[in-house]
């Protein structure tokens, strides 16, 4: 359903050094730069079929966060899960929310950790556990 996921940045090179290190845990290389014919800097990530992306606002304007909006990283395991986690927060990102761990719920089980890069984007870590039939 998607191509990608575009978020702003204050600060391109703070953020490049964030999302090298907590997309690196996902299995993501180092981003691809760039440059618009505006002269505005942009980092894509790609990995697994998805991309994801990072811009100084073409408008020049501030770059703001979505409030009540999230981008969701699939983890292969619990363990994953905690270590984007810790990797986020160890460059910058804070952790929100609930602690990281299992959650159990209507949608089945899984291990989620919620973080917020240093710009303010909230990012889930998400690992579903498989349903025993």
């Amino acid at each position: 359903m998607f191509s990608h996921v575009m978020v702003g940045s204050n600060d391109i090179e703070r953020s490049k050094r964030f999302y090298d290190a907590v997309l690196g845990t996902l299995g993501a290389g180092e981003a691809l730069r760039n440059v618009a014919i505006t002269g505005h800097v942009r980092l894509f990530y790609r990995h697994d079929g998805g991309t994801f992306g990072i811009g100084e606002p073409i408008n020049s304007e501030k770059a703001t966060f979505a409030n009540g909006g999230t981008i969701g990283f699939q983890c292969n395991s619990p363990e994953q899960v905690r270590l984007f986690h810790d990797t986020a927060v160890a460059h910058g990102g804070t952790s929100i929310e609930e602690a990281p761990g299992l959650r159990e719920g209507k949608m089945g089980a899984m291990h989620l950790a919620y973080v917020r890069d240093p710009d303010g984007n909230k990012l889930c870590a998400i690992h579903r556990v498989k349903q025993q039939r």
